[in-house]
């Protein structure tokens, strides 16, 4: 098991305070990682930091954990977030590209009509691209860039299913057959971009000793519509829409000597979803 240890390992997670950034940041701690938790909100990223332990506790040295405010696509706090963390520990090992933006539309009657391709706001178009795009750009540029120093590290970037095949619309159907929303155009486009981003930095820094790999997750069920799971679930090989701890073991993967010779890759974690 030491292949997946994190001992003395200094792992970033961005987006941190998210459905998933709090698992990622659980699982690197237990994995025996001193974990920087950042997010746009730091007393938020410091509350997660506070409430996590490691593999042997932290009162036994395992910790302290590190919460920031952070945001992704400002260079000026990114290097303000590297001073810090650097202050703090010297060093930086592993770097989770988790911050993203999926599109959610304030009026649920309205967002059938809003989602639609024909529809869609340039601004949203933008928005998402600045931060789940040039956000992983500048993270990796400005935090990454501090492993290729060290000659050695591990980065990882969150895409998605999405990235891999074209959304199914028919899973926002309903029961009646109306279609209460589309998926819109920007995530699975971004998405897209970041498995290609992933590919180049992995060949760029591969003489560096950084490895630079991407995590596809399938769809996570979180009091989304009976619908909505019931159609999505039997798109799946499993039957299911994944648990929110379902994607643990792959980011320990990613982030230890377990993966020690994977780099530009795709893991996708999506219960069959891709398959057929």
């Amino acid at each position: 098991m030491e292949l997946f240890s994190l001992d003395d390992k200094i792992a970033i997670v961005t987006g941190a305070c998210g459905l998933l950034g709090t698992q990622h940041c659980e699982a690197l701690a237990v994995a025996g990682a001193r974990v920087v938790a950042a997010d746009l909100d730091e007393k938020a990223a410091s509350a997660v930091a506070a409430k996590l332990g490691g593999r042997d506790g932290a009162e036994q040295g395992k910790g302290p954990h590190l919460g920031i405010g952070l945001d992704v696509t400002s260079v000026a706090s990114l290097q303000s977030a590297r001073a810090r963390i650097l202050d703090a520990f010297g060093r930086i090992d592993v770097l989770v590209n988790n911050a993203a933006i999926n599109d959610m539309f304030e009026n649920p009657l309205l967002a059938g009509q809003q989602s639609m391709f024909e529809n869609y706001p340039l601004e949203m178009w933008d928005r998402s691209w600045k931060v789940n795009v040039s956000g992983v750009f500048l993270c990796s540029q400005v935090l990454g860039g501090v492993m290729a120093e060290q000659g050695t590290g591990s980065i990882i970037n969150i895409a998605s299913t999405y990235g891999v095949v074209a959304p199914d619309q028919s899973i926002y159907r309903n029961e009646a057959g109306e279609q209460t929303f589309y998926k819109s155009p920007a995530y699975p486009v971004t998405k897209s971009a970041v498995i290609g981003f992933t590919k180049f930095l992995a060949a760029y820094w591969g003489n560096k000793g950084v490895r630079v790999n991407a995590l596809s997750p399938g769809g996570v069920e979180n009091r989304q519509d009976e619908f909505f799971k019931n159609n999505y679930s039997r798109k799946t090989l499993l039957g299911r829409m994944a648990a929110p701890s379902d994607y643990k073991g792959a980011i320990v993967f990613l982030a230890s000597d377990a993966s020690a010779y994977m780099t530009g890759a795709n893991l996708i974690v999506d219960g069959g979803w891709t398959v057929i």
